[in-house]
């Protein structure tokens, strides 16, 4: 029983957990839609990170990649797009989170939920590392140090 169990819940993650960005539009905080399929289009190798205002974990995995992110770009050209999942309660914190910490990412507002669905993700903090439209790289949670993992893989993807 036990083993069914196991295999039963790697099954469920591997049906939910998708292998391609998702056809969803989301607005950044000026109200403006983006197709999230946009961004890894072309060749381009893009992060994509669910958070949240709320998410102690997001917040520190966020800071310790702002902390590295020039010298990501410089050398590999990644770009990150942050996907917050705030609903309505918590979305008028986002403004004034982003300006105070100065973060260069492209913001943008999954308010309904329907990226994170559309993903699979169960969780935030979710890291993707994505190119032309695959998920190449998923990462679910944070523990410091797993900017440097994921800063491998993006080595490995850029080239």
């Amino acid at each position: 029983m036990k083993n069914l169990t196991i295999i039963f819940l790697f099954l469920t993650s591997v049906v939910f957990s998708q292998d391609e960005v998702p056809n969803v539009t989301l607005n950044d905080l000026n109200g403006e839609g983006f197709d999230v399929r946009s961004f890894s289009e072309d060749g381009q190798l893009t992060v994509i990170s669910l958070w949240a205002t709320w998410c102690v974990p997001c917040l520190k995995e966020l800071d310790a990649i702002n902390d590295v992110y020039p010298d990501w770009q410089e050398e590999t050209g990644v770009q990150l797009v942050a996907i917050s999942i705030d609903d309505a309660r918590t979305q008028k914190r986002v403004r004034p989170l982003i300006n105070g910490k100065g973060w260069p990412y492209k913001i943008l507002l999954d308010e309904n939920h329907d990226f994170k669905r559309a993903i699979g993700a169960a969780s935030v903090p979710l890291t993707l590392l994505v190119k032309n439209n695959k998920v190449l790289y998923r990462h679910s949670g944070y523990s410091p140090g797993a900017e440097d993992e994921l800063y491998e893989k993006i080595k490995e993807y850029s080239k």
